[in-house]
Parts: C-alpha cells; structure tokens; sequence
C-alpha cells in the first residue's frame, strides 16, 4: 500500500490536545528559526477527526523537511465567511507557502490572485478551488471514492430500491464530487435504484440527524442513505436510532472517525470510505517545502480511499488509515 509504511508511526500518535482542535497555531519545532519555511495552513475546520489527521500528517512534514506551520480552521464547515477571514490573516502574515482546503470553490479566488501576485505558492488540499492558482492539489479522488460507496449500496439493497443522500455541502468540491460520484454511478449502473432526496446538512451531526429523520418519514419504503462525510454519516446513524429503523434500511458513510466505526462494530453502518488524511496533511506541507524549493510538483496528488466494513476494520492496512 503506497506510503502507508512512512505513515504507521504517525497514526499511533495520541489524540491532538484540545488547544489544538480549538484552531491553535502549531509549528514543525519549538523555537522556529528565520530561515525556516513559514506555510500558513487554513483547513475547513476542527470539530472532526479527520482534520485533526490531517493536522498530525502536516506536523510529521513540517518536522522531516525543516518547516514551521500554523494549522487552523472555523468553528463550522458551514462558515465559508469565517474561513476566508482567516484566509486573509494569514495572507497578512506574508508566508512562504499556504496550504488551503476550500469550504467554497469560488469564495477565495480574489485571495488566490493576491497569494500569486505576493508569489505565495498555494497548495490546495482535501478541496480544490475553482482557479489556476493552486500549484497542487492533495486530494482523495472523490468521485471515484463515492461511486464506490454507490457500488456497495447498490449490492447491499439487491440492486433495486430507493436511496437518498445527506451530502455535507454544495459550494465545496468534495461536497460536490462525492454527491455527483455517488449519483452519477447510481444513473449509469443501477436503473433500478431511484434517488428520491439528496440533502445539505453541512457536516453537522444534529442538522444532518433532523435532514435524515424526514427523508426517512417522508420515505417509509427507503432502502437506503448515504452520508457524504463524518458529520454527515453520524447524523444519518443518529436518525435511524430515534426512529428505531435499524436493521430496516442501509446506512453508508464516508470518513472514519471513531463515531463511525463505532456505528459500523454495532451493525448500525454498513460500512463506509476512509481517506488517508495524514498523508494529505503531509503531502501538503511536503509539496509546499518543495514548491519553494523551485522543484517540480504534481498537479494532482491523488492521496487514495478505502472501503472498509465490519470484515475488514481490523486489517492492519485498514486501522493504518482510520482516523482515531
């Protein structure tokens, strides 16, 4: 499995302290030095595991290749104000480098340009925007990640049904790619499989939890839902509880925090895609050090997925890439 050898001793480091999923600055070493790279790193937040992966993979880099990193994010995936805010203030601090994982594919292209007027190389990750700007993107293949999903909902409900979709967001990438991959495998492979609803909750677990709970009641015949990223997919877990369906219909996910694996061990959740964020959080910071090195980066650093279920979750290729 490619990288996962570099990456094992990083995955069993302890969980992030809670300054640090508060958005707090973290750099490479203590006690940086002036001719150490600055890369200024604005994720799309903190509340999930995911980033805090993400956050531990940069760390590892910035360590390995002599950088000094801040890693931050909003409070909300939802708040794309927030996030550029914070975009410009790191902007302000004149990095070397920036790592950026858009909440909104367009909302930052007027702080792409300013970033390449101020020769800031960026490095897009998790979320690519919708500009030339970026000099890499390190991301899951979010397409073909969620068509994946659709493959095993697809087998999973015996190829005929109804399905619908709790997506975390329409303005990102990701939320997009995985939304159009998930359906678009659906329309071309399964013409026995309606999608009857496709829902926004933003990530966020109670939101996504109250867009499930009426798809469901709305839909008593649903075979299945599928939840485009952890706050979605736990959402989706916590509706199907309050309203006592499990067993009656097929929940898949996307992410791997503990929440889901938790919900996969009790049979709540068939099972679900997981990333590998620590290696995004290090091919970030890497391709960044490398930029400004004046090497030679790849456009787009496909940083792989995974299906795992109960019959797999234990593999030690699969524990590698999950989250907690």
């Amino acid at each position: 499995m490619r990288r996962l050898t570099k990456i094992t001793a990083i995955a069993a480091v302890s969980a992030l302290s809670m300054a640090m999923a508060a958005g707090c600055q973290s750099s490479g070493e203590e006690g940086g030095e002036g001719d150490r790279p600055q890369i200024a790193i604005v994720s799309k937040g903190f509340q999930h595991q995911f980033w805090q992966a993400v956050q531990k993979g940069a760390q590892q880099a910035a360590k390995e290749f002599g950088a000094e990193i801040t890693f931050e994010g909003p409070d909300s995936e939802s708040d794309v104000d927030e996030q550029i805010q914070m975009l410009q203030t790191a902007l302000d601090r004149s990095p070397d480098a920036i790592g950026f994982a858009a909440l909104d594919s367009q909302a930052s292209i007027p702080l792409m340009q300013r970033a390449q007027q101020s020769d800031i190389p960026v490095i897009a990750f998790d979320s690519g925007v919708d500009s030339d700007v970026p000099v890499a993107t390190a991301a899951t293949d979010n397409k073909a990640a969620a068509a994946l999903a659709a493959e095993k909902m697809v087998e999973q409900i015996g190829g005929k049904g109804k399905v619908a979709l709790v997506v975390h967001d329409q303005t990102s990438v990701s939320g997009t790619d995985r939304r159009d991959g998930f359906t678009d495998y659906i329309k071309k492979n399964a013409p026995d499989v309606e999608i009857v609803s496709i829902q926004y909750g933003g990530g966020d677990q109670l939101k996504s939890t109250d867009l499930a709970k009426t798809i469901m009641q709305a839909n008593p015949d649903l075979d299945g839902i599928f939840g485009s990223n952890e706050g979605s997919a736990i959402g989706v877990v916590n509706a199907v509880k309050e309203l006592r369906k499990q067993g009656d219909l097929t929940v898949i996910g996307f992410d791997s925090g503990q929440a889901q694996i938790n919900a996969i061990n009790d049979e709540l959740m068939t099972g679900a895609i997981t990333q590998d964020p620590i290696d995004i959080g290090y091919q970030t910071v890497k391709t960044a050090v490398d930029a400004l090195n004046g090497k030679q980066v790849e456009k787009v650093i496909d940083t792989e997925y995974y299906w795992y279920d109960k019959s797999n979750i234990d593999d030690p290729e699969i524990k590698e890439v999950l989250y907690k």
